[in-house]
């Protein structure tokens, strides 16, 4: 279905990553949609490892400038824009010195989880949403992927719940099997300073990345296998789900999914 708004927001998209199916899969679900004749936009962290110079990022003046609370710590919201190679669709990337500037994506170089993963999720998720409505661009369409993303449906259902501008908005979330790490008991606390306490993910003592994906899953109107074959602990959810939604499809098989 074309002219409708669809927004992407993710961690990984090919050209500025190579490797993974997740990157692959976004930059061929979101070109499919915008050769199709919709309004395609697309969010995603501006790790370090991504070339400014290379890929023509530029940032967005009247849209930076904002300061996101995070953990009762301002944090000053930095974006900037290119068009994806080739293409002319846009590509927005959430920046901050404090958390994207660093090479590594969540793990230093022995293989340790960042301590401040959990604040840099939710700052990339807040970042989204405060610059989709400073871009006064109210999206149909809403499709999730990479662990990071998966905080999105969660802002939206509590810390954003009475706010009316994506109210109309649908919500598709992808399953990858991304690496796992816990994200440290502190993440409590930090949701709380949001207002966000009434999770299943905060009943664990020490959530991991996958315990907000598994989160999320219960908040969207759509899940999608990103991979075809899940690890065993997100299949699981993935099938106990669908049969309370029943309306779930793989990603190959987008047509028609909006």
């Amino acid at each position: 279905m074309p002219n409708q708004k669809i927004l992407y927001v993710t961690t990984e998209m090919y050209p500025y990553q190579q490797e993974s199916n997740m990157a692959k899969m976004v930059n061929g679900m979101a070109l499919k949609m915008y050769g199709d004749g919709n309004d395609v936009r697309v969010f995603m962290p501006r790790f370090g490892q991504i070339s400014e110079r290379k890929f023509q990022l530029h940032e967005v003046i009247r849209l930076s400038g904002m300061n996101i609370i995070i953990n009762d710590l301002d944090q000053p919201l930095l974006i900037k824009v290119a068009s994806l190679p080739g293409e002319r669709m846009q590509v927005y990337f959430i920046d901050n010195e404090e958390y994207f500037k660093r090479k590594n994506y969540y793990f230093d170089d022995e293989g340790q989880a960042f301590d401040d993963n959990d604040e840099r999720a939710m700052f990339f998720a807040r970042g989204v949403i405060e610059t989709v409505k400073k871009l006064n661009w109210v999206p149909d369409v809403i499709h999730i992927n990479g662990w990071m993303s998966s905080f999105i449906p969660i802002y939206l259902s509590t810390f954003y719940k009475k706010d009316s501008y994506f109210s109309d908005t649908k919500l598709v979330l992808s399953l990858y099997n991304e690496a796992d790490a816990p994200l440290g008991t502190g993440v409590h606390e930090k949701l709380k300073f949001d207002g966000i306490t009434e999770l299943d993910a905060l009943k664990e003592e020490n959530p991991t990345f996958r315990s907000f994906v598994k989160e999320s899953m219960d908040k969207v109107d759509l899940v999608l296998k990103g991979d075809e074959f899940l690890e065993e602990d997100l299949d699981e959810k993935f099938q106990s789900t669908a049969t309370e939604k029943k309306d779930f499809v793989t990603a190959e098989s987008i047509d028609g999914v909006y």
